[in-house]
């Protein structure tokens, strides 16, 4: 029972952090990475597909290159592209669709990191919450006479320490992004 209450905390801060660090990697940083295609689906035979799925994404300074399976996909993948509200220009060369990456401006930077520390910001509410839902069900055992005071204690101290080590995780994904984003 004690036990039961540490792991349903660990795994939902777990999966907090995890979906946090999963917004953060979609979040743009100006650098040409192929992560930023993942979400783009192009129509491939009737079916929507992820780019990465119809075409080999690679990089080259400051701009990505989508080279098709089957060249007949090249203007449904520029296409995919520019629908999509990335901001981005790609320019079909017959061959292959070549994204540019033009260096991003001190302003844009600091509006990306501003939306990482939002977001980072959200997965310690989650986490805040959940500690608060999981010592709201601690109290209710402890009403009911399912666990005993000392485990309480020692129960509220331990997902205490969980929220911290959580939070810590989610501020060292805040200053990964952070430096990703500002180094150029």
């Amino acid at each position: 029972m004690v036990n039961s209450f540490l792991k349903q905390a660990e795994e939902k801060m777990k999966k907090s952090v995890e979906k946090i660090a999963e917004e953060l990697k979609h979040l743009r940083t100006g650098r040409a990475t192929p992560a930023v295609l993942e979400e783009i689906k192009v129509d491939y035979y009737g079916v929507p597909t992820p780019v990465l799925q119809v075409a080999q994404v690679t990089t080259e300074e400051r701009q990505l290159i989508v080279k098709p399976w089957e060249r007949n996909l090249l203007s449904a993948i520029e296409k995919a592209i520019l629908a999509s509200d990335l901001g981005l220009t790609p320019v079909n060369d017959g061959t292959v669709v070549r994204i540019n990456f033009p260096t991003p401006t001190t302003e844009q930077r600091q509006k990306w990191v501003k939306k990482a520390k939002e977001i980072v910001e959200e997965g310690k509410i989650a986490v805040r919450n959940i500690r608060r839902d999981v010592l709201k069900d601690v109290k209710d055992a402890k009403k009911e006479g399912k666990i005993s005071e000392d485990d309480e204690k020692r129960l509220e101290k331990e997902i205490q320490n969980l929220t911290d080590k959580y939070i810590a995780e989610l501020d060292k994904l805040f200053e990964k992004k952070e430096k990703e984003i500002m180094e150029f």
